[in-house]
């Protein structure tokens, strides 16, 4: 189905990475606009693996506000859009339970399930608190959420894997680099 929509609105395929990774990934362009749309099935794998099977069976038409966060937040190298687009969601949702809400006891699960991803976001927390001091957006309520979540994921219980993953630290590389998928059309 998705490799028949996009084109039918206008996308183009990246064939050579569908192919190779097809099963996982698949990347559209839309160079008359500029547009790249990155499809992941099942699975969100970037710089951490976010398992999404069972995620995205619910009445919204994406993935819920803690899934989006995630996607953002376990990005190694995060970039300026993206911590802007993590304040614009956490603004937008209410940290809590149900559809519209950021659940942080989730979040915290994930984190608290594997060390490099905890970390990550440990990393990109203050990243994101300076990218808020720039913006003219109510500050007061994206730090206490983002406190919030925060504060759940430090509260959670950690397992031993993490605690000894812990123990080794920054020594260890704990994320993954993904592959930078271009358009045809994007300047190097």
């Amino acid at each position: 189905m998705v490799l028949s929509l996009f084109p039918s609105l206008g996308y183009e395929a990246n064939e050579r990475f569908n192919l190779m990774n097809g099963d996982t990934r698949l990347y559209f362009y839309d160079s008359g606009h500029g547009r790249q749309v990155d499809i992941f099935i099942d699975v969100f794998k970037m710089s951490h693996v976010i398992d999404l099977r069972g995620r995205l069976d619910g009445d919204g038409p994406c993935a819920s506000p803690a899934d989006l966060l995630l996607s953002k937040l376990q990005i190694y190298e995060i970039n300026r859009k993206d911590l802007i687009d993590v304040i614009a969601l956490v603004l937008d949702h209410p940290i809590g339970e149900g559809d519209d809400a950021i659940d942080a006891r989730y979040v915290a699960r994930l984190a608290c399930e594997d060390w490099g991803l905890c970390r990550t976001v440990q990393l990109n927390i203050p990243r994101l608190l300076h990218t808020l001091d720039e913006l003219d957006v109510d500050r007061e309520l994206v730090r206490s959420r983002v406190a919030e979540i925060q504060g759940a994921i430090d509260a959670g219980p950690k397992p031993l894997k993490w605690r000894l993953r812990a123990q080794v630290g920054d020594r260890l590389q704990w994320y993954e680099l993904p592959e930078e998928v271009r358009s045809p059309y994007q300047p190097e």
